[in-house]
Formats: C-alpha cells, sequence, structure tokens
C-alpha cells in the first residue's frame, strides 16, 4: 500500500511536471512580448525547429506505437480522423477570427493547436513519457505567444490584459496534459492506440498547416536548417 501511494504521487509529479512544461512557456513568452519585438528571424528559427522536432513525436511517439500496439487499419483510421478534425476546426477557426487582429487570432491558433498537442502528451504519460514531444511543444509555445503578446499591445491592449489571457490559455493547455493522462489511465496498449494515433494526425496536421508556412513565411529557405535540427534533436531525444 506504501508503494502504491509513493507510485501515485510520482505520477502525479510526472504529470504537473510535464504540464506545466508544456503550457508555461505560454506565460513567460507573453511577459517576454509585452516588453519586447523579438527579430522575425529568431521566431521564424524557433518555430522550424518545434516543427522538425514535432514531426518526430507525432511519427515516434505517437503514430508507431498506435501501430504496434492497435495494429495497422486502427492506427491509420485514427491517425486520418485526427488530421480530418484538426483542418475542418482550423478551417472554421479561420473565417471566425478573419476579422481579428494579429494577435487575437495567434491565440486562437495556439490554443487549437495546443490542445490536441498536449492532450498527446498527457496521453503518452499512460505508456513512455514522450521527452522529444515536451520539447517541441515547449520551443514552440515561446515564440508564438512573444509574437501574439506584442501584437496585443501594439494595438492598444494593456499588458494586464495580454498577460491576463495568454496565463488563462496557460491553464486551459495544462490541462489538456491532466485530462490526456487520466482519461486513458489504465486503459491498455490497444485503448490507448486509439487517442495516440489520433493525436499524432492533429500533430501533423498542425505542423503542415500552422508551424512550418509561418516559419518559412518570416525566415526563407535556409529556415530548413532549423527544421533538421529539430528532426535530429527530436529523435535523439525520443531514441
Amino acid at each position: 500500500m506504501p508503494g502504491r501511494t509513493a507510485g501515485n504521487h510520482k505520477d502525479m509529479w510526472t504529470t504537473l511536471l510535464y504540464a506545466g512544461g508544456a503550457s508555461l512557456p505560454l506565460a513567460v513568452g507573453a511577459a517576454v512580448g509585452v516588453r519586447w519585438q523579438p527579430p522575425q528571424r529568431l521566431v521564424a528559427a524557433l518555430l522550424a525547429f518545434a516543427a522538425g522536432a514535432l514531426v518526430v513525436s507525432a511519427a515516434f511517439e505517437l503514430f508507431e506505437p498506435a501501430y504496434e500496439d492497435g495494429g495497422a487499419g486502427r492506427a491509420t483510421a485514427a491517425f486520418l480522423a485526427g488530421a480530418v478534425v484538426f483542418v475542418v476546426a482550423d478551417g472554421l477557426l479561420e473565417r471566425r477570427t478573419a476579422g481579428s487582429t494579429a494577435g487575437f487570432a495567434l491565440l486562437a491558433g495556439v490554443t487549437l493547436d495546443g490542445i490536441p498537442e498536449n492532450a498527446a502528451l498527457g496521453v503518452s504519460l499512460n505508456d513512455a513519457a514522450s521527452v522529444a514531444l515536451l520539447v517541441a511543444i515547449f520551443v514552440s509555445n515561446v515564440p508564438e505567444a512573444v509574437a501574439g503578446a506584442r501584437s496585443m499591445v501594439e494595438r492598444g491592449r494593456s499588458p494586464r490584459f495580454v498577460l491576463g489571457v495568454w496565463c488563462a490559455t496557460t491553464v486551459l493547455l495544462a490541462l489538456a496534459v491532466v485530462a490526456g493522462r487520466y482519461l486513458f489511465a489504465g486503459a491498455g496498449p490497444q485503448a490507448l492506440a486509439w487517442p495516440l494515433a489520433f493525436a499524432g494526425g492533429a500533430v501533423l496536421a498542425s505542423v503542415i498547416d500552422t508551424l512550418a508556412p509561418e516559419a518559412f513565411g518570416e525566415g526563407g529557405p535556409l529556415i530548413a536548417l532549423a527544421s533538421a535540427a529539430g528532426f535530429v534533436t527530436g529523435f535523439l531525444l525520443g531514441a
């Protein structure tokens, strides 16, 4: 009984550590953004690095275990479903935020991207905690929060308001990690194959739809080197 209690406490602290590591960069990035305008090439390099790392995570941390434990049919169906759901949701979001300022549109996009990514991170804690996915989410959240917060301040929003909305998003995405961890606690490998593959499809779709175009648009062709570095880093962390 004491051993089980200690194990539960360890699981809880691990979950909180991953939830904080994945979501707190949003609050930190917003705090930086209300005071500083970062160079566009730096933001692009960080986004490209995160895109490369997320591709590795989607393939090896999410889809591969789903394929091995759930079979090709189950993993493929869930993966494609995750991609379709993200694309449809992103299209609806773009129409709703068409008249919004860049900062609010970026905040909405970060939330849409972050929920499946953070939920996938939480689900991975039921199998083998994905350090590569955590690093990729961490790296992508910082520049997006910096740019989004900076845009809001430049359009007349008070620093207090800006920090408030980004901190609220931080809490929401931290809860997504916790939900992914505990909603599937005790699930067997075949059952976990569904959410892992689904999240993998959503993550890959978010990279191709959001991170990669934004990084290339701001940094140019050479930004592909940052993506390559992110890929190698993600692979080595997950190996």
